[in-house]
Formats: C-alpha cells, structure tokens, sequence
C-alpha cells in the first residue's frame, strides 16, 4: 500500500557565486572584450554534440518529488525576459539518490544564469509566472542516454516545495 508522501519546506536563498559552488557556477554579465577567465561557465560538453536551445515550460508551480542529474556534461540554463526563477540542487554524489539533508534551494534572478557542474542533482526550474522561457546547453542526447533521475516520495516518503526568503 502506498502511503500519501509528506510535503516537507525549503526556503530558497538569493544564488551568488559563493553559496552555490558546490552545484556549478553563477554567471553574469561582463564587459565585451573581456578575456576568458574562471568567472565564465567551465563547460565539459565534449561527450556528443552541444545542444542549445530554448525551452518553454508552463505552470511549473513551486513543488516537487524527483531529482535529476546528468554524469557526462555541464548544462547551462537561464531565464529570458529577466525573469527570476527557482532552483533545487545537492552536490554530486556516488550513491543512487542525494542525502535529503544536502537538498537546497535558490532564487535566481533573471539576470545571470547557472551552470551545473557534472552530478549535480537538480529540480527546477520552478516559478509562479503562467510561462516562462529557458536558454538550455546541454548535449543533444543528454535527456536519453545521461538523465538519471530519484523519486524522492519513493526514496524518503516526501515531496518538497520551495518557499522564497522575503
């Protein structure tokens, strides 16, 4: 018999280039002409043929109960329209699923956009707007052959939803 899962809070902190490391890497704008540095998005999109497209997602609301993470590339994603948005992420990890303890959340302006480094459990994007638009790099093959994802009501007996820090 299948139990109803437990919907369990998680507040969502402003992303800077500090508190989301450990996931990948904040991006911003910069001046034309700036020579490439490690501020920039470290890609590793070597394994198959680069993809980038935009995806348009509708009534994503604020909850959630599986992860996802891809092994064999970084991916890129951001809003457009400047639209701000909602990210869950753990660090990468050699087991099946992410420690619960490690899941967090983060607000993300439409200003900048992340990259996931390789393993990074995610789940998002989220937000409360009827659509929103994504740029997406991934690699073309990234949603068949590199996307394992954890049912986390299956694993832990819960859904999450994100609350955003005032």
């Amino acid at each position: 018999m299948n139990s109803v899962p437990t919907l369990h809070s998680i507040s969502a902190n402003p992303v800077n280039s500090e508190n989301f490391e450990p996931y990948g890497q904040v991006i911003v704008a910069s001046e034309d002409g700036k020579p490439f540095n490690s501020e920039e998005a470290q890609l590793q999109l070597d394994q198959g043929t680069p993809r980038f497209y935009i995806m348009r997602l509708r009534d994503r609301g604020l909850q959630f109960s599986r992860m996802t993470r891809h092994q064999h590339c970084t991916q890129c994603l951001g809003s457009l329209e400047g639209k701000d948005w909602l990210l869950a992420v753990a660090p990468p990890s050699p087991t099946a699923q992410p420690r619960l303890e490690d899941i967090v959340a983060f607000h993300i302006p439409g200003t900048c956009f992340v990259k996931l480094s390789l393993g990074t459990w995610h789940a998002g994007p989220y937000f409360t707007h009827a659509k929103v638009d994504f740029y997406n790099l991934e690699l073309a093959d990234t949603n068949i052959i590199d996307h394992e994802t954890c049912n986390l009501s299956e694993v832990y007996g819960l859904s999450l939803t994100i609350t955003t820090v005032a």
